[in-house]
């Protein structure tokens, strides 16, 4: 049935309610939580009509306060990562929480584990937060707008901020998808093409070494069908830094255009998805760090690999990297950005 429905999902550790919104177009149904602003389920048909969950999720809000791997949850303030937590912006310098080593990740303790207010409009989900001045070291009081709408076969995530101070938004969501079902395993069998011709190379804590390298050439070439397996343990040294794929690709689109970004496909189920963004940067991750996740759906176990991110973005710490695009937002600015996960019919 095409709309919107709730219903009651669990309480937090400290009482909160947490509901979970059904958004569907009658063919494809996604399941949001107000924690985090979650994707917590994802039910696609496969090539025999069966409806297979493909995003990684759980059934209780104890696991998604207990998890640190970001599961399905909405990031900011900054997606992805800034070298050693600090920043100047217009002469002035900020200190960030430092939660992945010495550098700062996925905002600190950040959006993914807040609540969200969330309102129906039509058949779109509409969430908010305020991230106030100060917030994890970040300047400026930032209004945050995500609205959620399944259409088409597809989940369409419309994002927005303002802000009353210069300050940084890079903001994504951190699915982790399986096209062969969450509870599958291995994700190396399914097949993805990627539209982008460069990357930003790494050093080993994931921190962009400040240049575009091309694809050509290298385990990061994904511009034809390829599975995700096939290089994923390659004598790379990129791929060695971080144990697998988890790099940022610069995307041939232009910023604020929506253009093709990946595609994906499982040999198991049939099952196609294809991203679409505005954004210049698309992070790329195999869910190397994935195992000691709690148990999953129905149980499921949610072992290394057992999914993959396409995290649409500015690229990871473009404030140390002027000749990058960046993710600088200005008081009287609107930050406005889409993405769209489809699945088509097979």
């Amino acid at each position: 049935m095409a709309g919107i429905r709730q219903e009651p999902f669990g309480k937090t550790a400290d009482g909160h309610e947490i509901m979970r919104y059904w958004l569907s177009d009658g063919v494809i149904s996604v399941g949001i939580l107000n924690l985090g602003g979650t994707i917590q389920s994802v039910l696609v048909p496969d090539r025999s009509g069966k409806m297979i969950d493909v995003a990684l999720g759980y059934d209780d809000v104890h696991s998604y306060e207990v998890q640190d791997k970001f599961i399905g949850a909405l990031i900011g303030r900054f997606g992805n990562r800034i070298a050693r937590g600090k920043f100047s912006l217009d002469g002035k310098d900020y200190t960030l929480r430092t939660n992945d080593g010495r550098n700062h990740l996925h905002g600190g303790q950040g959006f993914d584990k807040r609540l969200w207010n969330v309102q129906t409009d039509g058949d779109s989900l509409v969430l908010t937060l305020t991230s106030p001045d100060g917030d994890e070291g970040y300047p400026g009081t930032l209004q945050v707008c995500v609205r959620y709408t399944v259409a088409n076969r597809a989940l369409i995530i419309d994002y927005q901020a303002q802000t009353d101070a210069p300050t940084l938004c890079n903001l994504t969501n951190h699915a982790y998808w399986n096209l062969s079902g969450h509870d599958a395993g291995s994700v190396g069998d399914q097949k993805i093409t990627l539209n982008a011709d460069y990357f930003t190379p790494v050093d080993n804590e994931a921190i962009p070494l400040g240049t575009l390298a091309p694809v050509t050439g290298t385990a990061l070439d994904l511009r034809t069908p390829t599975a995700i397996g096939a290089h994923w343990d390659d004598p790379d040294e990129q791929l060695q830094n971080v144990g697998g794929y988890d790099h940022n690709f610069a995307l041939r689109g232009s910023i604020g255009f929506l253009s093709p970004t990946a595609e994906v496909t499982s040999p198991a189920t049939g099952i196609t998805m294809q991203v679409e963004t505005t954004l210049p940067g698309v992070q790329f991750y195999t869910g190397n760090a994935l195992e000691g996740a709690p148990k999953g759906k129905n149980g499921a176990v949610y072992g290394r690999r057992a999914g993959f991110c396409l995290e649409t973005q500015f690229y990871p710490d473009n404030i140390h990297h002027p000749d990058w695009p960046q993710a600088i937002l200005r008081p009287g600015a609107l930050w406005k950005h889409q993405t769209i996960y489809r699945f088509p019919a097979i």
